[in-house]
């Protein structure tokens, strides 16, 4: 009776409370968070107004309202364990209630664990919970999350229930088809059941796998891969070599896609500063180019050896990172679209040309270079890893400082042309409207590559905002419309104040336009799963895309190491370890021109186990992970750091992509291979790997 009586005084103060005012003293976000396994959480996160608190899970019948996880519908999803409560939790005995009550002040998490069970998942459910302050008591209140999507990967037990049913359908439609789609179906229900079991058996193998075997796996094999010469040590060649070396990788470094847009950036910004003083266009030129090298080799060997080879990587994929650098080049395509002018204040401008124009110019120009190390670090970390890996490994610095200093200056050279161009282009007499149309030109290509770097971000932390479809929609509107502005169908404010409104276009823009035209269209069957190799350093991977009708792409089935090498010891195969990245241009590459090829797609599904290690997967690990890397202790927190890790500590490289090919103990069986879009050499890589596996 007692406490009946307090219930009612409570449902009193709530009416009250209601018609007193609309009270929302907690704002709840919510979030599906998936990694590359089999397992994701629901995540619900609470911010809670000052006086007020959310009150726990698993409070009982007779207390306030606990927290507690509701599904309307769930398909291709099945919970696992219950729902879980994060933060600082308080604990006290409320008089009103009787009893100790938990809860929460200022924050709140519930996590909520699934697995997917079917290729691709629907969830419709609520959070429901209860808060109260002092005074107010909220009815139970309730936070929606509806997601759908692909599913990253399939429980193995959800895999035995499907094959069990692919099974079932054989006898079932044995009498309506023909003894080719028998035969057919047969062998997709064997092959189903072979690879459930060989799951099956890996992760059991894993689960038993003592301390030392793991120990033996992930035993270092540089000399191994130095005896085949395929390793990225540059201890043992001379310093020409090392210098050589270097200076190819810049040469490489440009043809990468995060230095095309800096192209019209280093053009708009000296044909500012050239004028008509071809001495001073000279100097700031060279003035560039120094500052190019001396920033790449300052901050290359400094970020290095403070914080290990892996942190290229992870600069190269963290998000913050490339958010920025995404924002940076949407800003430039607008400032060439004629919205605003990028400059000084004025003011700055004044004060600087009363006191010390040299002085001023040499730090713009400098801010300028380290503008360009900033935007293009993102794609050239891995090639500036692969010279530096040798700084930590040996404690070397002549030789990777010199590979540095070659790869820096291949870098600078085409850019301090650059720099001198707009000198050159500025004597010309048809210099003035055609060049506002060629920045407008390059607006769209700047707004173009800015979704690479959003696109990085958006795969190393498994947001799923800017999937392949998604990419490639935006992308073929982008150039659809700098064909109609090409053809002078679209037209910009600069046209109208430079009187080129209704002037025609010139046939080489015209040309032009049909060009962009027939890439728009060109792209539009990769919404349907069309390879578009010609932007597949680009585009998200294959994987993304949710609506898939190309079955020839070759994705690997283990993302785990140990569960990978358990696999192909159970199977007797040799294992072709790719070292990859979400943001690794070139393996993209490498996946599209030569992963496709049938000879190669066959190999690796038929003779070898494929293991995809991501060494930019941002995922959290169940528990970091101390090592000891030269002395210096490090701690493993991601998924990414785990494999990038096991790259350098390993193989001693750490520039992706990196195949290598190895027994079932982790031994090399052939040289590495790295970015070369050959496919005989790759064949014959893989082949001499089976045949020094079959020898053993």
């Amino acid at each position: 009776m007692k406490k009946k009586v307090w219930m009612l005084l409570v449902a009193l103060v709530l009416v009250l409370s209601v018609q007193a005012q609309m009270l929302n003293p907690v704002k709840f976000t919510t979030q599906l968070k998936i990694g590359n396994s089999a397992q994701a959480e629901i995540i619900f996160t609470g911010k809670i107004n000052p006086g007020w608190h959310v009150y726990s899970t698993n409070l009982g019948n007779d207390g306030p309202i606990s927290a507690t996880f509701n599904v309307n519908k769930l398909d291709g999803v099945q919970l696992v364990g219950k729902l879980m409560a994060r933060g600082h939790e308080i604990s006290n005995y409320d008089k009103l209630f009787g009893m100790t009550l938990r809860y929460f002040e200022g924050s709140v998490t519930f996590v909520q664990k699934v697995k997917f069970t079917k290729p691709n998942y629907s969830i419709d459910a609520y959070l429901e919970y209860g808060a109260c302050n002092d005074q107010n008591c909220l009815p139970p209140t309730s936070v929606d999350i509806n997601k759908s999507g692909k599913s990253p990967a399939v429980d193995g037990d959800a895999k035995a229930q499907e094959a069990q049913a692919l099974s079932a359908e054989i006898p079932a439609a044995g009498g309506q088809m023909d003894v080719a789609d028998q035969a057919a179906l047969s062998k997709m229900k064997a092959d189903s059941l072979a690879q459930v079991k060989a799951d099956s058996a890996a992760e059991a193998a894993v689960a038993k796998m003592s301390k030392a075997e793991k120990d033996i796996l992930w035993q270092p094999v540089i000399k191994q891969l130095q005896a085949f010469g395929g390793t990225s040590d540059i201890a043992n060649h001379s310093l020409i070599y090392i210098f050589f070396m270097g200076f190819l990788g810049g040469l490489l470094a440009l043809v990468m896609p995060c230095i095309w847009p800096i192209i019209p950036m280093t053009v708009s910004f000296f044909l500012k500063r050239a004028k008509d003083n071809r001495q001073k266009g000279i100097r700031d030129a060279i003035t560039y180019g120094v500052s190019i090298v001396v920033i790449y080799l300052a901050l290359g060997i400094l970020v290095t050896a403070i914080f290990g080879p892996s942190t290229l990587n992870s600069l190269a994929t963290n998000a913050i990172f490339n958010i920025f650098l995404f924002a940076l080049l949407v800003i430039f395509a607008l400032s060439f679209f004629g919205w605003f002018e990028i400059k000084l204040p004025d003011s700055w401008a004044n004060r600087v040309d009363s006191k010390a124009t040299a002085a001023t110019g040499v730090l713009s120009i400098f801010l300028m270079a380290f503008t360009l190390v900033l935007v293009s670090f993102s794609c050239t970390a891995p090639i500036v890893g692969l010279l530096l890996v040798e700084t930590v490994t040996s404690g070397n610095w002549l030789g990777p400082a010199l590979g540095m200093f070659g790869f820096a200056l291949a870098l600078a050279v085409p850019f301090t042309l650059f720099a001198l161009f707009p000198s050159l282009m500025k004597k010309s007499p048809k210099s003035g409207a055609w060049m506002e149309q060629i920045k407008i030109v390059l607006g769209f290509i700047e707004l173009a590559f800015a979704l690479k770097f959003f696109s990085v971000a958006d795969l190393a932390y498994g947001w799923h905002l800017l999937d392949r479809e998604v990419f490639l929609s935006l992308w073929i509107a982008i150039f659809l419309f700098m064909g109609l502005y090409l053809i002078g169908v679209l037209k910009f404010r600069v046209d109208e104040i430079g009187g080129e409104l209704n002037r025609p276009m010139p046939v080489p823009s015209i040309m032009l336009g049909l060009c962009a035209f027939a890439f728009s269209i060109y792209l539009v069957p990769g919404l349907w799963g069309a390879p578009c190799k010609a932007i597949s350093a680009f585009a998200p991977p294959m994987n993304t895309q949710d609506f898939n009708l190309n079955t020839k792409t070759v994705e690997a089935h283990y993302t785990n190491y140990e569960e990978g090498m358990a696999a192909a010891k159970a199977q007797g195969k040799p294992v072709l370890i790719d070292f990859t990245g979400f943001g690794c241009v070139n393996c993209r590459k490498m996946e599209a021109a030569v992963w496709t090829d049938p000879q190669v797609a066959e190999k690796l599904e038929k003779d070898y186990v494929l293991i995809s290690l991501f060494v930019d997967d941002k995922t959290p690990l169940a528990e970091p992970i101390k090592v000891n890397e030269n002395g210096v202790e490090r701690t493993l927190r991601t998924i990414g750091d785990k494999w990038s890790y096991l790259q350098s500590h390993k193989f001693g490289a750490n520039a992706q992509p990196f195949y290598v090919a190895v027994d079932n103990a982790g031994n090399p069986l052939n040289s590495a291979y790295g970015y070369k879009e050959d496919v005989p050499a790759y064949l014959d890589f893989l082949d001499k790997g089976l045949a020094t596996y079959q020898k053993k």
